[in-house]
C-alpha cells in the first residue's frame, strides 16, 4: 500500500513515518506542504491521500484556517480527478461547545465560530463530492517532534523554567500522535483490502482529562524522572486558568465506531506519555554523553 502524506513537518505526519518503518507493507510519499496538483496526484498514484489536522483552530488566525480548507478542497477536487482515495485529520475543537455526553461520529459539528465553521462546510464538500473518503476527528495531539507536537512544547517552557497554563474547566482526551499513526496505517490496510468502509470516525485516548490536570502530569512525570536519575532541575510552574465558569466544557469523543468496524483500539494517554517522556530522557542523556566526550 502507497500513501501519499501531506505537511511534511507535522508531527502526524512524521509519525506515520515512524510507524510504516516498522511495516513492510507499507510505503510513503512525503510532501512538505498541503498544495498538490492533479499531475502529481497522478504520478505518484498512491492508494490514498492523508492530511493532517490544523491544530487548535479556535485560536489560529482566521487566513490560516481559511487557507488550510481551500487546500483541502484543492485536494479532494484533485483526488476525484484521479480517483484517489482521501483522509482528513481533523481537530476536536470543531465540537466548540462541546456535549455532556461523549459525542458520537454521526453527530456533525456546528460551532460558533465563523472560522471553525469553514473547516465544517469543507467536510460538508468531502460527504457529499468524494464517496471514498475517511474524515477522522482527533483529540489533541502530543508527541515529542514536529510541528504541533504540544508535548515538546511543554517540556521546553517547563526545563526553560517558563509558567504553563491549561483550563481547568475544559475536558478533552488528549490523543498520541503515535497511536493515530498506528491506528490510520491499520485502517487503511484494511480498506486497500476491500474493507469499503468509509465515512465519519473518532480517535482519542481513553480517560477524559482537563487542560490543567494533563499539564500537571507532564510536569510531575517529567520532575520524576530527572530526580530518578539524580538531574536535580528546577522546572517551570503550572497555572489553572478557568473560562466557562457557568459549565464546564466537555470535548470527550465517541470512539466506538473506529473499534466495532476497524478493531481499533483506543490507546490510554499516561501510557504514551510516560513512553515518550522516557524516550526523551533517554535522548538527552545520549546528547549529555556526546557534549562530555567532545569536551
Amino acid at each position: 500500500m502507497k500513501l501519499l502524506i501531506l505537511d511534511a513537518g507535522h508531527c502526524l505526519s512524521l509519525a506515520l513515518v515512524r510507524e510504516a518503518s516498522r511495516r513492510s507493507d507499507t510505503e510513503l510519499v512525503i510532501e512538505v506542504g498541503l498544495a498538490l496538483d492533479e499531475g502529481r496526484l497522478e504520478e505518484i498514484a498512491p492508494d490514498a491521500l492523508v492530511i493532517p489536522p490544523l491544530a487548535r483552530p479556535i485560536s489560529a488566525e482566521p487566513a490560516a484556517v481559511t487557507a488550510h480548507a481551500e487546500a483541502v478542497e484543492a485536494c479532494m477536487e484533485a483526488c476525484l480527478t484521479a480517483d484517489v482515495p482521501l483522509v482528513w485529520c481533523v481537530s476536536d475543537q470543531l465540537y466548540q461547545d462541546g456535549f455532556e455526553a461523549p459525542i458520537d461520529e454521526h453527530v456533525i459539528p456546528a460551532p460558533r465560530d465563523e472560522s471553525l465553521r469553514r473547516l465544517v462546510a469543507t467536510g460538508d464538500r468531502i460527504r457529499a463530492e468524494h464517496p471514498r473518503h475517511l474524515i477522522v476527528r482527533l483529540g489533541p495531539l502530543f508527541a515529542l517532534e514536529g510541528s504541533n507536537a504540544w508535548l515538546n512544547e511543554l517540556i521546553d517552557t517547563l526545563v526553560a523554567g517558563g509558567e504553563l497554563r491549561g483550563e481547568s474547566d475544559v475536558t478533552f482526551c488528549p490523543t498520541s500522535a503515535d497511536a493515530v499513526a498506528m491506528a490510520l496505517i491499520g485502517m487503511l490496510q484494511q480498506q486497500h483490502c476491500g474493507a469499503g468502509a468509509w465515512g465519519s470516525y473518532h480517535l482519542a485516548g481513553t480517560e477524559p482529562v482537563s487542560a490543567y490536570t494533563f499539564i500537571s502530569m507532564v510536569r510531575t512525570q517529567l520532575a520524576t524522572r530527572l530526580e530518578g536519575r539524580g538531574e536535580h532541575l528546577e522546572l517551570g510552574g503550572v497555572k489553572a486558568l478557568r473560562h466557562h465558569h457557568d459549565q464546564p466544557l466537555r470535548r470527550v469523543l465517541n470512539c466506538r465506531r473506529v473499534l466495532a468496524v476497524f478493531g481499533v483500539h483506543q490507546k490510554p494517554w499516561r501510557l504514551e506519555l510516560g513512553r515518550m517522556l522516557d524516550a526523551w530522557c533517554r535522548a538527552n542523556d545520549r546528547i549529555r554523553s556526546d557534549s562530555e566526550v567532545e569536551e
